[in-house]
Parts: structure tokens; C-alpha cells; sequence
């Protein structure tokens, strides 16, 4: 890593810039009940969190700090998302937090400061909901290994639900068989479509789907708020959370919006990016703490994309990109497994940043959907198996020529600029007309 950052830091110019604390502050902007706390400004408290957290302004940082021994890794739960909705002429405000999981162990502990903590998010007289991306059946044994899931006796306003999405090895062996599959020239259908169902990588999406789904659907159709953890919280809690926002919030649809996203909620968040992406995605042997969790995110995402073409800022080719530069790249966002490590290795001094180089307009322009339109309204995935499709940007982008669909798009690009173009001489047009009917009126009037 250091001799990445060594060739990194002999590039031309390190003046782009990395994002700040701006995107903590947005988020707290109307958010009265909360606060930004420095308790972890030397992650002391937990290595795998930024400096700057969103916590409940009811709690304070000694509260934090015995929290923190409470869940796994020091990761007691956070803000990831404020939701507000107006209903009957009120608004009512909902959030999703996400943590590490309890450590309860077999003995049961407990920690009322934890307790405190996740009430101090709801609303008098309503409920939330914990989503635990594992099945209870994992859960359960993770109470022998000194983990565990939160207590109905202990958390009595909280409904814990069980969402099982898949993690390491069985990730790992699901992507290899994919590969595996699409690299196949025998072009046998049987052979094919037998490979790629046993691949299980479109089930592995559509659990996480259905796991984002579950959240937006509890804070926007039941107005409660969620508390979303795994085991470590750092990889299928950030897929669901992650996904949760882009189907409830339109800022999280536009460029700087899913930027600030991958920033907030896996960057400064702890996803293990040097671990899980040590080798190509396309290698064929992996290493122990590898896994394509950011790409199946990704995968999600473009799902999404593709049932709403019109609600995206962004094309396909910009989740290509942040896929390539998760695993390669000359750049270094993505470098390191969290902010602390980030911090040691000095990488805003030393490399520069993605998001600097993308949000130039020469390569913006190369990310932007012609087809969008800003949509302020949730977006509802479908989920179903025959609304999920293979990604072929990626895992068939070396067996078939994009030759035809570059053409296309870009037919489809002049197409809509031609309209555009139309649309302004027809309103252009429209302001003549009312001119002169205004003039005549003026003229007939005594």
C-alpha cells in the first residue's frame, strides 16, 4: 500500500481536493434532535469510524464511549439518514441508523446506555425496526462468539426482522462461478443458463434489494424509524443502508449526490475497500477477506438505473467507472480499509482525489444520463425475478462488441438534443404568438 501511494504521490498535482466535514453538516442541517460529535477525533472509540459522527443530542460522549464497548468493533449506531414526510398537513421525521452488532453473548448483557440510545430516535408512542442482515439462525450462534441481537425484553419499542444477505466466501465463490459462466465460448443455452443460476449472483442482489426495500418501506410508508447492523457493520449493512437512501432520497439520484453517498456511507463509513478488493474481480482465486460487496451494490444500483431511466443523473458508464477504481486505480479515494488508515498514510496530502477528477466538466459530461429528469418522488424497485437481468456492462463487457449499443446510445443522445432543441423554438414560438395577440387586442380596444 505505501508503495501505491509512493508512485500515486509522484503525480503531477495533488491540489484536488478531498471532501471535508460539509456533507456531516448538510445532513444535520434539519435535523433539530441531533448533533455532531467529535468523541472518535483520535478513533480511539472505534478505528473503523470518521472523526465526526451524528448521534442523538439527548446522548452525550461518555454515553457514546459505553456504547461503543456494547457493539462490535466500537461501532455503536449512527446516523446513515434523516427522512422527513408530510402527512395530513404534519411532518413527521424518521431516520436510519446503522452499528455493529450487540454483544450480548450467552449471558444476555445488556447496556442501557445503548437502550438510550437507539429510543432517544423515535417518536412518543411509535415503534421502529431493527434489521438484522443476518438470519436468526446465524445470529443465534454468534452469541456463543460473544455477539448476538438485541433483546426484545431490552428494546420492547423495537421489532426485530431478519434479512439474511450472504457475505465472504459464499460472495467470493458466487462471482468466481459468474465469471466462470460468462467466459464459457462452448455458447451451449443449457450449459449457460445452468451456470449462471448456480452462480446464485442474481439471488445475492436480489436479497439486498429486497433488503433496502424493507427499510424505505418502514420509514416511508410506516413513518419508523430503522436500525440496520449485520455482524462487523461494514458491508451488508452499508448495502442496505446505501440503497435505502437512493430509493427514498432524490439527491442520492444525481452525481454529487451519489458521490457525497459513497463518501458518507462507505468511505468515512469503514467498508474494508484494501481487503475486499485486493485482486481483480475478474481473478479466479481469492484471498481470505475478499469479497464483492461494493460491486454487488453497484449491481443494485444499475438494477435500479435500469427500471428508472429517467430518475438518474448519472448513466451506466459512471458506475463502470467507480467499479474499476474501486480495484485499480490512480487515484486515492479508495485506498486504505477506513478513515483512520487514510488519515496515517496522509492520502489527502499524498494522491488525489476521484471526485475532483470526475466533477470536471470534460469527464462529467462523458457520466451524464440524457434521459433524466429530476424526480423528487420515492422510486419503488421491482424485485421480482423477472425484473432482475445480468449485468453485461460488466460481466460480458469482453464477449460481445458494444459496438451497436454505443451507436444506438449515441443516436438516442441526438435524438433527445434534436427534441430539445425543438421544444425551445416551439416556446420561443408560443411568447411570439401571445405578443402579437396582446398587440391586437390593443389595437381593437377603443
Amino acid at each position: 500500500l505505501e508503495n501505491c501511494i509512493g508512485s500515486l504521490s509522484t503525480l503531477d498535482s495533488v491540489t484536488l481536493m478531498y471532501p471535508s466535514s460539509t456533507e456531516f453538516e448538510t445532513l444535520l442541517f434539519s435535523c433539530n434532535d441531533w448533533r455532531l460529535s467529535y468523541v472518535n477525533k483520535e478513533f480511539a472509540v472505534c478505528p473503523s469510524y470518521p472523526p465526526i459522527v451524528i448521534v442523538p443530542k439527548s446522548i452525550d460522549d461518555e454515553a457514546l464511549r459505553k456504547v461503543a464497548t456494547f457493539r462490535h468493533g466500537g461501532r455503536f449506531p449512527v446516523l446513515s439518514y434523516y427522512h422527513k414526510k408530510k402527512w395530513n398537513g404534519k411532518w413527521y421525521r424518521t431516520v436510519i441508523m446503522r452499528s455493529g452488532q450487540p454483544l450480548t453473548g450467552t449471558n444476555g448483557r445488556r447496556c442501557k446506555e445503548d437502550e438510550k440510545l437507539i429510543n432517544a430516535t423515535l417518536r412518543a408512542g411509535k415503534r421502529g425496526y431493527i434489521i438484522d442482515t443476518r438470519s436468526l439462525n446465524v445470529a443465534q450462534q454468534a452469541r456463543a462468539k460473544g455477539g448476538g441481537f438485541e433483546q426484545e425484553a431490552h428494546y420492547p419499542q423495537w421489532r426485530r426482522i431478519h434479512k439474511s444477505i450472504e457475505r465472504y466466501h459464499i460472495l467470493q465463490d458466487s462471482l468466481i462461478k459468474l465469471v466462470e459462466a460468462c467466459n464459457d465460448q462452448t455458447h451451449n443455452m443449457d450449459r449457460w443458463l445452468s451456470k449462471l443460476e448456480a452462480s446464485n449472483w442474481l439471488t445475492h442482489v436480489k436479497e439486498i434489494l429486497t433488503t433496502a426495500c424493507l427499510a424505505a418501506q418502514c420509514i416511508d410508508r410506516e413513518g419508523a424509524s430503522v436500525l440496520i447492523h449485520g455482524a462487523e457493520g461494514t458491508d451488508s449493512t452499508l448495502q442496505a443502508a446505501s440503497l435505502a437512501q437512493i430509493i427514498l432520497e432524490p439527491r442520492s439520484r444525481t452525481v454529487r449526490g451519489f458521490e457525497a453517498l459513497i463518501e458518507r456511507e462507505w468511505l468515512q463509513a469503514g467498508h474494508p475497500f484494501q481487503q475486499r478488493c485486493a485482486q481483480s474481480a475478474y481473478c479466479s482465486s481469492k484471498q481470505k477477506w475478499e469479497a464483492p460487496v461494493f460491486l454487488l451494490f453497484l449491481d443494485c444500483v444499475w438494477q435500479i438505473l435500469r427500471q428508472f431511466p429517467c430518475s438518474f443523473e448519472f448513466n451506466e458508464h459512471f458506475l463502470i467507472m467507480l467499479f474499476e477504481h474501486a480495484y485499480a486505480s490512480q487515484f486515492g479515494t479508495f485506498l486504505g480499509n477506513n478513515e483512520s488508515e487514510r488519515c496515517k498514510l496522509k492520502l489527502q496530502q499524498k494522491t488525489m482525489s476521484l471526485w475532483s477528477w470526475v466533477n470536471r466538466p470534460s469527464e462529467l459530461s462523458k457520466f451524464a444520463n440524457p434521459l433524466f429528469e429530476a424526480n423528487n418522488l420515492v422510486i419503488w424497485p421491482s424485485v421480482a425475478p423477472q425484473s432482475l437481468q445480468l449485468w453485461e456492462g460488466i460481466f460480458l463487457r469482453w464477449n460481445r462488441s458494444s459496438k451497436y449499443v454505443d451507436e444506438a446510445y449515441e443516436e438516442m443522445v441526438n435524438i433527445i438534443e434534436y427534441n430539445r432543441e425543438l421544444q425551445a423554438k416551439v416556446n420561443i414560438l408560443r411568447r411570439q404568438l401571445a405578443e402579437l395577440e396582446t398587440e391586437d387586442g390593443l389595437r381593437e380596444s377603443p
